[in-house]
């Protein structure tokens, strides 16, 4: 089933509440933090270069998408790493979660990036079927106790 005119908006005063109200299925929460958790993550890590939207279906605040936008500094240096990714658990099974990722591959894309990274937590329920569903691949690195995984972004005339 797919969802009408799924996309990314800022984080304002009128939604923040709704944003913030956002829950994954309990047996989620391990592998993503909470929208509030995330903001507050963002405020005292501004070396990191935050970058964050709510994702919208139609009217409704349906999840959260937050990425390290070229920090300066720290192990992902001038790259774009996804920080968090959440559809809440209403929403879920929609392909909500990948026509947001696909539109932040574009948006990394347009910004000149040719890969965006990711890392998860193993276990029962992890992502990993989703974010290699979609073509990200294990570059073999761990970053803090988590997988690190990369997606290319072939920088072709004929996309977008």
């Amino acid at each position: 089933m797919r969802s009408p005119g799924v996309r990314l908006e800022e984080i304002t005063d009128d939604n923040r509440e709704a944003v913030r109200a956002l829950r994954v299925r309990r047996d989620q929460k391990r592998f993503v933090a909470s929208v509030s958790r995330s903001l507050k993550d963002a405020a005292k890590t501004a070396e990191a270069s935050p970058w964050y939207r709510a994702v919208y279906c139609g009217d409704e605040p349906v999840g959260f998408v937050m990425l390290s936008w070229k920090p300066p500094t720290g192990p992902f240096t001038g790259r774009h790493f996804l920080w968090r990714l959440l559809v809440d658990q209403r929403y879920q099974g929609r392909g909500i979660g990948r026509d947001a990722l696909t539109q932040i591959a574009d948006l990394v894309r347009a910004d000149g990036g040719t890969e965006l990274l990711t890392s998860y937590e193993t276990g029962e329920g992890e992502p990993l079927p989703f974010y290699r569903k979609f073509g990200f691949e294990p570059t073999g690195e761990i970053y803090d106790g988590e997988i690190v995984l990369r997606l290319t972004l072939p920088q072709d005339a004929g996309h977008g």
